[in-house]
């Protein structure tokens, strides 16, 4: 089962169809999975979005394996965006969808990363670094990384409904880049 199908039952067993769709130079048409980006409200402008291509291997070499470990985690981060779908309370929401970002992350740096003794780097900078297609998404994740910590420590007013369905939105897109990638 791949992330985009978990996903698509997320938003069917939610209730989420219905919103608008995503408008203007993000709009779902650009997007592998329209059903998320139709069945979630607001459109946001952060990050730019990656060029699909960029993230897939180049036409005419062979694609690497991916490791079981790589799609484990995938499959988790596309379980915990399902989590963070249903999800009623936005911190709730939010912090689902970071989670279920960096558990991609995770995906992407388990087929890049080698062992090396290098100093201590958050998932997020490792990701900029081994995997740069991915580096503005790294940042932007970065930045919130700190209201998802605020969020699981149960501080509601730092994370509003609006914030969290954006978040859930990067999240579905993001997640669709690196199946892609990997």
């Amino acid at each position: 089962m791949t992330v985009t199908s978990i996903r698509q039952g997320a938003v069917r067993s939610a209730g989420l169809g219905g919103g608008r769709a995503a408008t203007g130079s993000h709009g779902a048409a650009r997007g592998r999975d329209t059903a998320v980006q139709a069945a979630l409200p607001i459109d946001t402008a952060l990050p730019a979005r990656v060029d699909a291509a960029r993230a897939r291997p180049a036409v005419g070499r062979a694609p690497r394996p991916v490791s079981q470990a790589a799609k484990d985690l995938l499959a988790d981060a596309g379980r915990g965006l399902g989590r963070a779908i249903r999800a009623d309370q936005p911190t709730d929401r939010y912090a689902a969808a970071h989670l279920a970002a960096l558990r991609g992350a995770a995906a992407v740096l388990a087929t890049k990363a080698r062992p090396a003794r290098t100093r201590q780097a958050s998932a997020w900078d490792l990701l900029a670094r081994l995997a740069p297609e991915f580096a503005e998404w790294a940042a932007f994740f970065a930045a919130g990384s700190s209201k998802r910590q605020a969020a699981q420590a149960g501080i509601a007013r730092l994370v509003s409904a609006r914030e969290a369905d954006d978040m859930v939105r990067q999240c579905a897109t993001f997640l669709d880049l690196v199946e892609g990638a990997l």
